[in-house]
């Protein structure tokens, strides 16, 4: 098992591509791997690292791009190595694109078929104010409206991909969600419905942190209140809260076809930095 240090020092040298391997190595320092509900892999296995990989619910290789081609291709052969002799235990293979399938090339005759494969999701990144006026009705949930934020999140998620992250019980999803909201890390609109409901409008959440990047996932606006702008809106009142208040650097990554998702992105102020590629299972 690498060093903890120098795992988190080779996320650093790229810190907007690595946040999500990061920010489970920087739970793990702070409490154990239990905790950040995975284990690290770190190569070469002698030496100073070079690269490493997160495995847990999310594969995620970081083999930064000053590596040769050369050291990059070994560096995901090791990785694919140990996946190999471990089985598949992730439901996906997240990360910087070149790097993501690189890990799957080596996986693809051992693993079973992927769902899907999405080869081009423009990374982005705003390190300042945004472009746009913000919502002013954005606000951070409270764990009292749990009942009203976890539907939302769960449409959103069957949404992008493609199946209910609760069907079967969803206890793991549930507990990701409640987390979020205590952390103060879920930010929401919220409005009445036509029945006199309220319910969750817009809604996003800072799903990854570590150093000083911040990664919002789960960007989602009911049908029932699209075409509004909310979710430029929206989106620049997240950037702003979240650069004030937990870290500098705000970033996402989206589908490629996503365009109303990157023409938002790119009014708010967001520009790319990096192509992410994902393999779903």
């Amino acid at each position: 098992m690498p060093d903890l240090p120098a795992a988190l020092d080779v996320c650093y040298t790229q810190p907007v591509a690595s946040v999500l391997a990061a920010s489970r190595l920087e739970i793990a320092t702070r409490s154990s791997f239990t905790a950040a509900g995975g284990q690290v892999w770190g190569f070469p296995a002698t030496g100073p690292l070079e690269a490493v990989c997160w495995a847990g619910a999310n594969l995620v290789p970081v083999v930064p791009d000053t590596l040769d081609e050369a050291r990059q291709a070994a560096a995901t052969a090791a990785f694919a190595t140990l996946a190999r002799a471990q089985g598949r235990r992730s439901s996906s293979i997240v990360g910087e694109r070149e790097a993501a399938l690189g890990l799957w090339d080596g996986l693809e005759r051992y693993w079973p078929a992927p769902r899907e494969i999405r080869v081009d999701q423009p990374s982005m990144a705003i390190t300042r104010g945004s472009d746009v006026a913000p919502d002013p009705a954005l606000r951070r949930s409270t764990l009292a409206e749990l009942d009203m934020v976890l539907p939302a999140c769960v449409r959103m998620f069957t949404e992008e991909v493609g199946y209910s992250p609760v069907a079967g019980g969803g206890g793991p999803y549930v507990q990701r969600v409640r987390s979020l909201i205590a952390d103060g890390r879920s930010f929401i609109r919220t409005e009445t419905t036509p029945r006199g409901r309220e319910t969750v409008a817009f809604k996003a959440e800072v799903g990854a942190v570590a150093g000083t990047v911040a990664q919002i996932q789960g960007v989602w606006v009911d049908p029932l209140f699209r075409g509004r702008g909310w979710s430029v809106a929206g989106m620049s009142a997240v950037v702003g809260v979240v650069r004030e208040t937990i870290a500098p650097v705000v970033s996402l990554y989206v589908n490629n076809y996503n365009e109303r998702a990157l023409a938002t992105y790119r009014r708010v102020g967001f520009e790319q930095v990096g192509t992410f590629a994902t393999v779903l299972f």
